[in-house]
């Protein structure tokens, strides 16, 4: 099995447990300090994917760093996930769950990368726009700088990136006239 599916169905399993225990959103904060703290130390990472690091080291290693500061339900999570030997894909996990909480609760995540920083006025169009073509309720913007797009803006969501920069009309003008088009 696909290390992305493994991922996907504990996610599922753990936010199934969650909503049984009356836990979703602490779940939630804990699968994003997950996430955080293993894309912040590469070497959590290897040592959790590496096959040679016996289990109940891997298990006391995340008690050390996670400790106090998570939900029960995640610690055994945890232990459960490491005694199966899927302590490899715990970031993917952590991943797939946050994925999996934002489109249960109609969380959107815009990222819009434009030559100077957006406005309250571009921040709230590029919300409508979002909410109104993804019905979505929230619209998380996660804004980028890039002062090689000289002017404009360009809008990913999901899969779908919209392009309204000024290089990139720049660069299909170019093409065009290369073309003989124009």
């Amino acid at each position: 099995m696909s290390e992305h599916k493994a991922a996907s169905r504990y996610a599922r399993s753990l936010i199934d447990l969650s909503t049984e225990q009356n836990a979703f959103e602490e779940m939630k904060n804990d699968m994003v300090l997950l996430e955080q703290v293993i894309d912040q130390n590469p070497e959590l990472e290897a040592i959790l994917k590496n096959p040679i690091v016996p289990l109940n080291k891997k298990t006391g290693i995340l008690d050390h760093v996670f400790g106090d500061k998570v939900h029960a339900v995640t610690k055994a999570f945890l232990k459960l996930v490491v005694s199966k030997g899927r302590s490899g894909i715990l970031f993917a996990i952590s991943k797939a769950f946050i994925a999996q909480y934002n489109l249960i609760k109609g969380i959107v995540t815009a990222e819009v990368t434009s030559a100077t920083g957006l406005t309250d006025a571009n921040r709230a169009e590029i919300t409508n726009i979002v909410k109104k073509e993804n019905g979505a309720n929230v619209v998380v913007i996660k804004e980028k700088i890039d002062d090689k797009l000289i002017g404009g803006f360009v809008l990913k969501v999901g899969d779908r990136q919209f392009d309204a920069s000024i290089s990139s009309s720049l660069s299909k003008l170019k093409k065009e006239f290369a073309q003989g088009l124009v």
